[in-house]
């Protein structure tokens, strides 16, 4: 095996995805900026959730809201609903782990906020809850997913915003979500800050 061509292999591959996704994604994209900056200029607050690799994303695009991105700017609402222990633990061991999210959307989620759920297979039982959960908050959806969309893009309402990544490896699809989460947290400057691009 040549070990420089397999590398060479992912980055090419990497960008095919971003080029596919830039084609399909970014109309939508500006949806969502739109869609979280209402949210926020409005008191409402965003709420993430993922497991595994989506976990740690949506706990990092949390963080670039309660922080910053690029720039300083006052603090933006946001809770990573996989960061908790306790309650993963008390809900996991006493409800299951279907409902780790969902009882967390029920007791955190108001109208007008938003839940922005990642699942790259858009499969997750757990997620899907928490969707479930948000749509009987009012509280409209953006779903990070990819390989079709899965069950999720059934159970999606007109409403909700579908950023669904064109590909079926697990690791291109988490590569475009962290872009994804990147661009919206810039849009969401841009509409605070102004526009430096």
């Amino acid at each position: 095996m040549d070990m420089t061509s397999h590398m060479t292999s992912h980055f090419n591959d990497a960008i095919d995805a971003l080029k596919a996704s830039s084609r399909e994604l970014s109309e939508p994209l500006s949806v969502a900026v739109d869609l979280v900056f209402g949210s926020l200029a409005n008191n409402g607050k965003i709420l993430a959730c993922g497991n595994g690799g989506s976990a740690a994303d949506a706990q990092h695009f949390i963080a670039e809201l309660v922080g910053r991105f690029e720039r300083d700017r006052l603090p933006l609402g946001g809770v990573a609903l996989n960061t908790d222990t306790s309650i993963l633990t008390a809900v996991g061991n006493d409800y299951g782990f279907d409902a780790i999210f969902e009882r967390q959307v029920a007791a955190l989620g108001q109208p007008g906020d938003v839940l922005v759920a990642i699942s790259t297979s858009g499969n997750s039982t757990n997620i899907i809850r928490a969707i479930e959960a948000a749509h009987d908050r009012e509280m409209p959806v953006i779903a990070f997913t990819g390989k079709g969309g899965g069950k999720i893009n059934e159970i999606l309402y007109e409403t909700d915003i579908h950023l669904c990544v064109p590909h079926d490896r697990t690791m291109r699809i988490q590569e475009v979500h962290i872009v994804l989460l990147h661009a919206l947290c810039d849009g969401i400057d841009a509409l605070l800050l102004g526009d430096t691009l």
